[in-house]
């Protein structure tokens, strides 16, 4: 099969990092479906990649965290593009506070997104796979899912929790030729979910808000943040041939921040 026939669904693909995944396995050759909780979004990335890259793309809305909502999204795209190879799950949501004000709303939200939404769309997608006899599941989580974080109880819980269901689901799959990992990058200092948490995080360090990005480089090896390039170009070696030995991996993209 070549890479053109392939079929990819960005599940929280409207925008920021969730946008330049989907241009980039456009690009790549995928057909795409780009599916975001914001239905405009999804509808205008999905347009503007089809007129770039020629592929076949679709946009529309999906909640993760209802489960009819993504059984409608996999026979949706299904239907439309003919199968599913990959999967990346990029939806994701993030609230920074210490733990003696931290709401169990705020906690609950997290982890129906990042945990629930992940393990349910994963599990819709693996039964396409499991009849194709072949596919790739990514989960974009972050390295809060390997090491603990000051003022994220809810996220680093539910990013380690991904990094549980990925290597059960890699156990679960692997006899089906489906392969399962996650991609922790490191902090996106640019991506709006980064500058939403800098009031935050310069009040959990003291200092102002101007200095918050200068901190986070500074405890990076190489001395930079992650970007957007740096994440889609690990998906896009996970979910090739070239990575069909590796499964139920958590994968760092950390400039060496996290090396476990």
């Amino acid at each position: 099969m070549s890479l053109k026939e392939k079929v990819a669904i960005v599940a929280g693909g409207g925008q920021n990092l969730g946008e330049h995944i989907s241009y980039r396995l456009a690009r790549e050759g995928y057909g795409v479906a780009v599916t975001d909780i914001n239905e405009e979004n999804a509808v205008t990335v999905a347009s503007d990649i089809e007129k770039e890259t020629g592929q076949n793309v679709i946009g529309f809305k999906a909640d993760v965290t209802d489960e009819e909502s993504v059984s409608e999204m996999v026979t949706r795209v299904k239907e439309e593009l003919g199968r599913i190879d990959l999967l990346v799950f990029n939806a994701g949501v993030a609230k920074s506070t210490k733990i003696t004000n931290f709401e169990l709303e705020d906690w609950k939200m997290m982890v129906d997104v990042n945990l629930t939404g992940y393990f349910l769309c994963a599990r819709e997608v693996s039964k396409v796979m499991i009849d194709q006899g072949e596919g790739s599941i990514i989960q974009i989580n972050s390295k809060s899912g390997k090491v603990g974080s000051k003022h994220n109880a809810g996220y680093s819980s539910s990013k380690f929790g991904g990094v549980g269901l990925t290597q059960s689901l890699a156990l679960d799959l692997a006899e089906h030729g489906v392969r399962v990992n996650s991609i922790m990058p490191g902090n996106l200092l640019k991506s709006p979910m980064f500058q939403s948490l800098i009031p935050s995080y310069a009040k959990k360090l003291n200092i102002s808000e101007d200095e918050v990005e200068q901190v986070y480089i500074d405890k990076v090896p190489m001395k930079r943040g992650c970007t957007y390039e740096d994440v889609a170009n690990a998906i896009v070696f996970y979910a090739s041939d070239q990575a069909s030995y590796m499964t139920g991996q958590s994968i760092n993209v950390t400039g060496g921040q996290v090396m476990h």
